[in-house]
């Protein structure tokens, strides 16, 4: 098949393209076409389609709404901006003419939501191309996109539950009413065009947030659950793997996260916790330093990390800590963890409760409770046996749910089932 994937970002920034440059290749390797679409910018691997990307949105590399709205910037990027992030004519034209030109069975697309805005389904259906997207995250539900309140940290879904001026009201994105209420309308936007109908299929790789989107009224037989893959390449053969005595955080250090749990569970111990990450918050990375100080602790903060060098602290940890505070779909952490025999400690919420197995791959502990994560973590460094034995499981579990043939088999299925489906329709 002749695949378009769809994607706002087109360089390695974090999983999401991990993610897109692993199927890319994967779907290539077994002898699919792949076209990717995406938005300009001096960081984008090299392709021949860069022509058909649109433009930044700034005059430099600004993917986001939010930098063109802060600083001085002209009204034309603003309005630029304000159209990625409801319905961009520019990418609808963009978009097209790479449909009409190349000629696609199938469009996969991973996030197009308020970067490169809802006006490329409509682009495809007008040209009757299916298409399939994957679902990270609930942004096609909440303004804020993962259903968590930044201002008192709590897990909310008044928004789907009631109204989504709740968001306004609590200022749920950049703590901004005016920023909340965009995101709202985009949502809204969204909707009135139709596009969770003209979307064939929802890729999930968690079963928990494909429950929550039909709970919302996405159909149901639309929507398949493919477990996300773990591809291998990417690791480090020339490290031992070791069960040195401290726990490891990886990502972002944002308060959906769970970080300032995390400290508590670890602040008044000996226990050694390792944090590699930074925050998309302003000053939130600073506050939780600060909150450290003159305190009895062990935590080393170590700052944004690439990969290669990230994968030394996983080699050598005890065990790795996920203490999300909202509904996380699947961190690449788990399985980060799991490929180097880690066994994860992590919040008994959401999708963290089906990727964790309570007392086989690791560990859970209740929503927001320190005092149950310092249980939890203690239990491991006090019995470091049952750290590598849970690892040892959870190492079985890329081989076979987070397989890459299992992934690969799953997706392509769906693929031809809807391109069979669209070509019997006409």
């Amino acid at each position: 098949m002749k695949i378009v994937l769809v994607n706002y970002r087109y360089f390695f920034a974090g999983g999401p393209e991990r993610y897109m440059f692993n199927i890319k290749q994967l779907l290539e390797d077994v002898g699919h076409e792949i076209i990717p679409f995406s938005v300009q910018n001096s960081k984008n691997v090299e392709t021949s389609y860069s022509k058909y990307f649109l433009s930044p949105i700034g005059s430099g590399d600004d993917v986001y709404f939010s930098d063109i709205i802060k600083g001085k910037k002209s009204l034309s990027d603003q309005w630029k901006g304000l159209t990625r992030m409801i319905y961009s004519y520019e990418a609808k034209k963009k978009f097209k003419k790479l449909l009409i030109d190349t000629k696609p069975d199938l469009i996969y697309m991973l996030y197009f939501q308020n970067k490169i805005s809802c006006s490329v389904v409509q682009a495809a259906y007008e040209l009757g191309i299916p298409v399939v997207q994957r679902i990270s995250d609930y942004s096609l539900l909440c303004p804020c996109s993962i259903y968590f309140r930044q201002n008192d940290c709590q897990i909310c879904e008044l928004c789907t539950e009631k109204t989504k001026l709740y968001a306004v009201k609590n200022k749920c994105v950049y703590n901004s009413s005016l920023y909340s209420f965009i995101k709202a309308l985009a949502i809204d936007v969204q909707n009135i065009v139709g596009v969770r109908k003209k979307i064939k299929r929802f890729i999930f790789p968690s079963s928990y947030t494909m429950s929550k989107f039909i709970e919302n009224g996405f159909e149901k037989n639309k929507c398949v659950h493919v477990p996300t893959l773990f591809n291998g390449t990417a690791l480090r053969t020339d490290l031992p793997i070791e069960y040195r005595p401290f726990a490891l955080f990886i990502g972002r250090t944002d308060p959906d996260k769970g970080l300032m749990t995390l400290l508590d569970a670890f602040i008044g111990t000996d226990f050694n916790l390792k944090i590699i990450g930074f925050s998309s918050v302003a000053g939130y990375y600073e506050k939780l330093q600060d909150y450290v100080k003159g305190k009895k602790h062990n935590v080393e903060f170590l700052g944004r990390m690439e990969f290669n060098q990230m994968q030394e602290y996983l080699a050598s940890c005890l065990f790795t800590v996920v203490p999300s505070e909202w509904y996380d779909n699947l961190p690449n952490t788990i399985l980060e963890s799991y490929a180097m025999k880690k066994c994860v400690v992590a919040t008994r919420v959401g999708s963290l409760t089906e990727n964790v197995c309570d007392g086989e791959t690791g560990l859970l502990f209740n929503y927001k409770d320190a005092i149950d994560l310092r249980d939890k973590i203690s239990y491991l460094f006090n019995n470091p046996y049952k750290a590598k034995e849970f690892g040892k499981n959870a190492v079985r579990l890329i081989n076979t749910k987070y397989s890459i043939t299992k992934h690969i088999d799953s997706l392509i299925h769906v693929f031809k089932e809807v391109v069979n489906a669209e070509s019997n329709s006409k």
